[in-house]
């Protein structure tokens, strides 16, 4: 064995360990900043969000890695009535979302598409909720929101923005409080009735507020906001359910989640952590009450827009989505001034699938439900739900079904809504329906893309 003059078994020469040395300290060095910058949420070295702008407390959320996806959305449905003139000037609207997919960051969509002005906003804010049924903040999560760097942001009629990136981690199932400012007047407001959900308005800049003091007006519309995306290591991908009341959870207990699409977001989430062979899909809502696949209703943009005029926007323009589940049929049999054609509807939701097919996307469809009993039920639109049926069970119209009419109608008269699965009106699902919808969706189902076009 040869000892070197610089001692050790077979050690290298000196200039050679000073270059090793050097190399070490390099990577070390490189560690070292990697590490700090993934322990920002422990530390106090950076306390801002993606967006540029100063948490008004707490501490940024790690930046991560993953896929953006839909957490939430709500389709804008109509002009709010009463707010031509003076729009929400002068009030901070706060809107509580439920989170159905976790990230480690979070961006906002805000629509003036029903706006005859310009919509500004001054101050923005998104915080996790303290608890449910308030509009009280976790004083940690509150962020302050930039557009392109700035806190103002100017929304044009008809139009829309999205929200630069937030560091703020978003567990699956937290409430979500998106609070928006503007002091000028900017009406019609954009808004979604009908949210299942209670929403707050506070007098004055109060965006930032981590308490509920200033909260003394409780709402159950969504103004403004319009989709929370997240970037995500749970998810994928998004699958977009389009409908109408029914989607929308009409009927379902306020503020408990219980739509049809919740229960689905959430079997999703339970496959996801038990590593099951599932789509790795989070879900968003792009259901109007009283929507239809033909028609929409009066208005320049028309109030309640039909399916067919809104499927570019609530489907195709949803954050990476994936599949889409469509859920119509019913309104177009029962609101028509005339008995609608049945040809009619089924060349509109073949026009939707098309579409979809056109950007790859795989569509799974539902049989349009019972709806006995219900005012406007007729021997007629009995007759005109059956035929539908008939031709989306064919296998004709989708590329998958769900069969909704199956699951939930009486088995002894199937003209009818089981009555445990019925709100009361014979149209809307009650909570046990609709939690019924949300299991017996078939996850496979949402595998694979659109058929190839030959």
């Amino acid at each position: 064995m040869t000892v070197g003059h610089d001692g050790g078994a077979g050690a290298p020469p000196a200039k050679h360990r000073a270059l090793l040395a050097a190399i070490v300290a390099l990577i070390v060095t490189i560690s070292a900043a990697i590490y700090a910058s993934v322990s920002a949420d422990g530390g106090a070295r950076d306390h801002t969000s993606l967006a540029g702008g100063p948490a008004p407390r707490g501490k940024a959320a790690p930046a991560s890695t993953g896929t953006w996806v839909g957490a939430w959305s709500a389709s804008p449905a109509a002009a709010e009535p009463g707010t031509e003139t003076t729009g929400m000037a002068g009030v901070s609207v706060r809107n509580v979302v439920h989170a159905g997919v976790s990230g480690t960051s979070a961006r906002i969509t805000l629509s003036n598409l029903y706006g005859q002005s310009p919509l500004t906003i001054t101050h923005a804010t998104i915080a996790l909720s303290a608890g449910p049924d308030t509009a009280a903040a976790l004083a940690d999560s509150m962020r302050r929101l930039t557009f392109g760097g700035s806190p103002r942001v100017v929304v044009p009629p008809g139009g829309q923005v999205m929200s630069d990136v937030a560091r703020l981690a978003v567990p699956y199932g937290a409430d979500v409080l998106v609070t928006t400012y503007s002091p000028v007047p900017s009406g019609p407001v954009t808004h979604h009735p009908r949210a299942q959900q209670t929403s707050y308005l506070a007098d004055g800049e109060h965006t930032a507020d981590v308490t509920a003091v200033a909260y003394t007006t409780e709402t159950p519309y969504w103004r403004y906001l319009t989709a929370l995306d997240v970037l995500s290591h749970e998810a994928d991908g998004t699958v977009v359910a389009l409908g109408d009341s029914i989607t929308d959870g009409y009927g379902s207990d306020p503020g408990a989640n219980n739509r049809w699409t919740d229960v689905l977001a959430e079997r999703l989430h339970e496959a996801a952590a038990d590593g099951r062979d599932t789509p790795r899909y989070s879900v968003v809502n792009q259901g109007i009450s009283g929507n239809r696949i033909l028609t929409g209703r009066s208005g320049r943009p028309a109030d309640n827009p039909s399916a067919l005029s809104r499927f570019e926007r609530d489907v195709l323009e949803r954050t990476n989505v994936k599949a889409v589940i469509i859920v119509l049929g019913v309104n177009d049999i029962l609101h028509s001034p005339e008995l609608a054609d049945r040809e009619g509807i089924l060349d509109g939701l073949r026009t939707l699938v098309d579409r979809a097919h056109g950007r790859g996307l795989k569509v799974i469809g539902s049989t349009i439900m019972p709806f006995g009993g219900y005012g406007r039920h007729t021997q007629a639109r009995e007759e005109m739900r059956q035929q539908i049926n008939e031709e989306i069970r064919s296998g004709r119209v989708f590329d998958a079904v769900v069969d909704f009419d199956a699951a939930l109608r009486d088995p002894y008269d199937p003209r009818w809504l089981r009555a445990e699965y019925d709100s009361g009106d014979h149209l809307h699902p009650s909570d046990k329906g609709y939690e019924r919808m949300g299991r017996y969706l078939d996850l496979d189902d949402l595998k694979g893309a659109a058929p190839v076009q030959l």
